[in-house]
Formats: C-alpha cells, sequence, structure tokens
C-alpha cells in the first residue's frame, strides 16, 4: 500500500506540474563576466547537445522574468525538439523597477558598457561552456526585450547572425525621439538612412557582415505603436543597403508578411503584422509541428507561434 500511495503521489504531482523538467532544467549562471549591466543570466542546455549547435538569446519583457519568457514564448520546447540551447538573461529590480531592459539608457545601450555588455558576456560564456557555434547565435526578445535585441544586433553585430523583435523598437529610438515614451506611442521622425546611421555608430569601422532581422507587432498594440516596426524595417534595410520596398508580400496564417531583400536576393528584413493583437508576443499552443509556446501576461495565443517562424528563417529545425 505504501508503494502504491507512493505512485499516486507522484502521478498526481506529475499532472499538476506539466514541464517540470524544464524549469529544473534552467540553470543560473553566475562570474560570467564583469556584468557591468548588473544582470542575472540563466541558460536551458536539452540533455546530450552535442557540441556545435546554435545558441539563441532570449530577453523578457517587462514585469516578466526568464523562466516564464523562456517556457511562454516556446523557445525552450523549441530547443528540446530541434537541439540549441538558450539563454535567458534577467533584469533585476534595482535596475528597472518594472524588470524592463534599458533599452533607453543611453550608458547601456552602447558597446562595451551597462547591460549590452552584459549580455555579450552571457554569450561569451554560453559559446564556451556549451561549445557553441559561434557563427549561429540569435538574439529576440519582446518589448523591452525586443529593444534591448536591437541594442546587441547594432552594438555587437559580430556575434548574432540574426535577431528577432516582438513589440520591440530600432536602436537609438529613445535619443532619436527624445524620450522612450514619444518612441514607444508616437514614434521617431527619422530617414531610414538616419536610422541606419545609428547603428553604423554603435560600432564604428565595422563593414559587416550585419544581422538580419525578422520583427512581429500586433496592429491594436498601443504601448508600443506599430509605427515602430516600420522604422525597425527602415533601420535595418538600410544597413544591410536594400530598398523599403517589399520584394514579397503574402499572408501567413491569415498574417500579413513581408519580405524585403538585399541587392543580392538575400531576406535581410521580414515582418509580421498580426491583425487584431495587442501588446505581447504572439504563440499558438499545442502539439502541431508548427505549435509552440504557452498563453500568459502578455503571451498571446493567435494561431501564430513567433518563435517557430524565427527558428524556422534561420534554419534551426
Amino acid at each position: 500500500m505504501p508503494v502504491l500511495a507512493t505512485l499516486l503521489v507522484a502521478l498526481i504531482a506529475a499532472v499538476l506540474t506539466p514541464g517540470r523538467a524544464e524549469a529544473a532544467s534552467l540553470q543560473e549562471v553566475t562570474g560570467f563576466g564583469s556584468n557591468p549591466g548588473a544582470l542575472r543570466m540563466f541558460r536551458y542546455v536539452p540533455d546530450g547537445l552535442p557540441a556545435g549547435r546554435p545558441v539563441v538569446v532570449a530577453l523578457h519583457g517587462c514585469t516578466q522574468n526568464a523562466s516564464g519568457y523562456g517556457t511562454g514564448s516556446g523557445w525552450l520546447q523549441l530547443a528540446d525538439r530541434w537541439g540549441f540551447s538558450v539563454v535567458l538573461p534577467q533584469q533585476q529590480s534595482a535596475n528597472n523597477a518594472s524588470s524592463c531592459f534599458n533599452w533607453f539608457q543611453s550608458g547601456d545601450i552602447a558597446r562595451g558598457q551597462g547591460e549590452a555588455a552584459s549580455v555579450a558576456q552571457m554569450v561569451d560564456r554560453q559559446l564556451a561552456d556549451v561549445s557553441g557555434d559561434a557563427s549561429r547565435v540569435y538574439v529576440t526578445g519582446l518589448s523591452a526585450g525586443g529593444g534591448m535585441s536591437a541594442v546587441m544586433m547594432a552594438a555587437y553585430p559580430e556575434r548574432f547572425a540574426a535577431g528577432g523583435i516582438v513589440a520591440g523598437l530600432p536602436y537609438g529610438c529613445a535619443q532619436a525621439a527624445g524620450s522612450p515614451y514619444v518612441c514607444m506611442y508616437v514614434g521617431a521622425t527619422q530617414t531610414p538612412r538616419q536610422w541606419g546611421d545609428r547603428v553604423r555608430a554603435a560600432r564604428p569601422g565595422y563593414t559587416g557582415p550585419w544581422p538580419t532581422l525578422i520583427a512581429f507587432q500586433g496592429t491594436a498594440d498601443y504601448t508600443v505603436k506599430p509605427v515602430n516596426m516600420t522604422d525597425l524595417m527602415r533601420q535595418w534595410t538600410d544597413v544591410h543597403g536594400a530598398d523599403q520596398a517589399a520584394d514579397v508580400s503574402d499572408t501567413v496564417a491569415g498574417y500579413p508578411h513581408q519580405v524585403f531583400r538585399d541587392a543580392g536576393g538575400r531576406a535581410v528584413v521580414e515582418t509580421y503584422s498580426i491583425t487584431g493583437m495587442g501588446h505581447g508576443q504572439p504563440v499558438d499552443p499545442g502539439s502541431g509541428s508548427e505549435q509552440c509556446g504557452s498563453v500568459g501576461a502578455y503571451v498571446l495565443d493567435v494561431n501564430l507561434c513567433a518563435a517557430y517562424r524565427m527558428g524556422r528563417a534561420w534554419g534551426l529545425g
């Protein structure tokens, strides 16, 4: 009887705590560098992951944390499915009361400084620890995490093959608009060249290759207005020497999707406009091959999983 009781308790625990193995495998890493931005580093490494696999850096949004965003967005699920590791930086309330990454602070968005330098140190530590493929490192994030993803693409372009920005903002937007709130709610008035110049100035003398961009934005987002995705497109097409006319305009899962190619025909910017979606990360919970993620605060079921679309475009799966 005690054996049966023990088995029953274990079974109930398994039912009530789905994904507990994932959560248990999320590890905090300390001493990863000088950490000038005073961030925390978490990571997820699937069991038995071989050397030479890609690394995805996933940056949470305001009020979120590393574990919740990693699970909710679907990135941990895809890491198990496709075989890559995930670095999950976490903000501390001492840095920002709402746990937002400081994408708007000059001291946190410059190469070699603040939070940007801390995230770069996490990448270096992860590549060393798991013998990851340094040519296949990607950065993505939601909202303030999306803004910080643009920071990493601009300040450390040699470290990232591509970036995925969800409800985020172009690099230097707060400085261009004069305020982070003007940037978020109104946008900044810049030409594509001016946007591109902000990126080029972040890494003086660097001539490429530059990370490619995939961006997702809800049309009913009143926290980060959709003009910010347009400005991201303008910024990164200019960086890549492409024009601002879409080479492909179609729909994916019923949502408008555009692709912008450079002179060589390479897709350098993609945008997904999620009709009717508010502020959040698009997910599509379920067990289907294109499904991932789980619903939560600022993680919205719209029948399209942004992490899946990024991962496919990046050749992760």
